[in-house]
C-alpha cells in the first residue's frame, strides 16, 4: 500500500509559487502572505526548494554568487548583510557565449571577478578569512553574470527584502573567461575592471568593490555555506559581486567585460 504524500512544507509550496511564477513569466513580485519569507533563514529554506524544482532541468549545482555586495545596494534594497544565491551546471557558459533576450523577461547583466575553487573548505574549519582563502583559490577570471529581474520595481524591494533571497537572487547563470591559475602578482582589490555595451563602455569600477576585495566576497560566501552546515567545495564557481552597476541588455547587443591582467569575456544576446 502506497504512503500518503507527505504535506508540502510552506517552503516548499512558496518555491512552488515561484517556479510557476517562472514559468509563466510573470513579473517579479511579493509572495502571497502566507508564504512570503519572514526572515532570512525563511527566505533561504524557500531558495533551496526553489533551485532543487529548477536542478531538475537546468543540473546541479555548480557555484555561488553574491548579491548586494556593496553598502549602497545593501541600503537601497533594505537589508543589512549580503545575500547569496546558487549557479546551476547548465547555466554556466563559458566565453564566448550566446543567449536569447526570449528566455527573459527582462535580461540583465553583471561584470564581476569570478574565483574557482582550488580545494575544499570544509565546514568544519569555519570561520574562514580571506588569508585562507587565498590557500584555497585555483584561479580567477572575469565573468558576466546574467540575470533575470523580471521587470521588477526596484522602488518597492525594501519592503520584502528578503524575496530577492528567495528567488535565487534573480540569477541565471554567469558567462566566465578563461580561467588565471598565476594571479598571485596581481592585486585583485585594485584591479580594474571595464564594461562595454556595443562597444561604447557603460562603466568601470575595482575589485574593492567586492566587500573591500574579491577574496571576502568569497569568504563571506564560504562562511554563509558553514552557517547551513554545507561547505564551499573544489571545483566550485563563486563570482564575487558586479564591480559595476547592473545594466539591462536586448536582442542585438553585445557585452564585453575585460580585467586588468586576467583577460577578457564576451557575451552575444540575440
Amino acid at each position: 500500500m502506497l504512503k500518503p504524500k507527505a504535506p508540502e512544507t510552506p517552503a516548499q509550496q512558496a518555491a512552488a509559487r515561484l517556479h510557476e511564477a517562472h514559468r509563466r513569466r510573470e513579473r517579479f513580485a511579493p509572495l502571497p502572505p502566507g508564504l512570503a519569507p519572514r526572515s532570512a533563514k525563511d527566505a533561504y529554506a524557500i531558495q533551496d526548494a526553489f533551485v532543487a524544482l529548477r536542478a531538475a532541468k537546468l543540473g546541479p549545482l555548480a557555484g555561488y554568487k553574491i548579491a548586494l555586495s556593496s553598502p549602497e545596494m545593501r541600503r537601497f534594497v533594505g537589508v543589512d548583510t549580503p545575500q547569496a544565491g546558487v549557479i546551476l551546471r547548465s547555466q554556466v557558459r563559458r566565453t564566448p557565449a550566446r543567449v536569447d533576450a526570449a528566455d527573459y523577461v527582462r535580461l540583465i547583466v553583471e561584470f564581476e571577478v569570478g574565483v574557482e575553487i582550488g580545494e575544499d573548505l570544509p565546514v568544519a574549519d569555519a570561520p574562514f578569512a580571506r588569508e585562507r582563502i587565498m590557500q584555497a583559490v585555483g584561479a580567477v577570471m572575469p565573468a558576466i553574470e546574467i540575470a533575470d529581474d523580471r521587470d521588477a520595481d526596484y522602488s518597492q524591494l525594501s519592503s520584502h527584502p528578503y524575496e530577492l533571497i528567495a528567488d535565487n537572487s534573480w540569477n541565471e547563470g554567469a558567462v566566465l573567461g578563461e580561467p588565471v591559475r598565476e594571479w598571485q602578482s596581481l592585486d585583485l582589490g585594485q584591479i580594474l575592471g571595464v564594461a562595454a555595451i556595443n562597444g561604447r563602455r557603460v562603466g568601470q569600477g575595482h575589485g574593492e568593490a567586492a566587500l573591500g576585495h574579491p577574496f571576502e566576497a568569497v569568504a563571506w560566501v564560504a562562511n554563509h555555506l558553514a552557517s547551513l552546515g554545507r561547505s564551499l567545495l573544489r571545483g566550485e564557481i563563486v563570482i564575487t559581486g558586479s564591480l559595476i552597476t547592473s545594466k539591462p541588455v536586448k536582442s542585438g547587443d553585445r557585452v564585453e567585460f575585460s580585467l586588468a591582467g586576467l583577460g577578457k569575456v564576451h557575451l552575444a544576446v540575440d
